[in-house]
């Protein structure tokens, strides 16, 4: 297995998304390392609502980049992480999915920092028609429900965080709607940092 330094906060604000990966393979003990990390986020009532599919074939990767242009980038695995309706929470708390596999996303990409990869979340919900493409390629049914994409090798170049902590946007005590907030830079589209 990969080996964890357990440096949480070295590895929270070195995270940044990368997008350049050299071909270098992922071994599975790696993958289920950072697969690890997925299982120990957090889940609404332990309901524990999420499925994963690892894809390192090439012919299923391009098959994934050919019809979701916005994650067109050549990485040597991917996990989507994924909420199962069936398994999931039901009723009034039935959204309560997008959060745990968020946290499970979130645990994974901090992972892989922390054993000195690169990765790169790619969105799929709640985009119906990015959805049904994932189902399609991945064959899955329709109470799956693909959350996100995780790219993951080894970056061509050093991944080096930055922080964008901004003061304008954390209140204490109470919310303040009179606050001016400075407007940001429009992200580009297909390149989002």
């Amino acid at each position: 297995m990969g080996e964890i330094t357990l440096e949480t906060r070295k590895a929270i604000f070195n995270r940044r998304s990368c997008r350049e990966y050299t071909e270098e393979k992922i071994s599975r003990e790696v993958l289920e390392e950072i697969l690890h990390a997925a299982f120990s986020a957090p889940t609404a009532v332990n309901a524990q609502p999420w499925e994963f599919v690892v894809i390192d074939d090439e012919s299923i990767l391009a098959k994934l980049r050919s019809k979701l242009p916005f994650a067109n980038y050549k990485a040597p695995a991917a996990i989507v992480v994924c909420g199962n309706s069936n398994i999931g929470l039901k009723g009034q708390d039935k959204d309560l999915w997008i959060c745990d596999c968020s946290a499970a996303m979130e645990n994974m990409l901090i992972c892989a920092t922390d054993m000195g990869l690169g990765s790169l979340w790619c969105g799929i919900f709640p985009i119906g028609s990015r959805m049904q493409q994932v189902r399609d390629i991945l064959k899955m049914p329709k109470n799956v429900n693909p959350l996100g994409m995780m790219y993951v090798g080894h970056p061509v170049n050093p991944v080096i965080g930055r922080s964008r902590y901004n003061e304008k946007v954390v209140y204490w005590q109470q919310y303040d709607p009179d606050r001016k907030h400075r407007k940001k830079d429009k992200p580009v589209v297909g390149h989002y940092s």
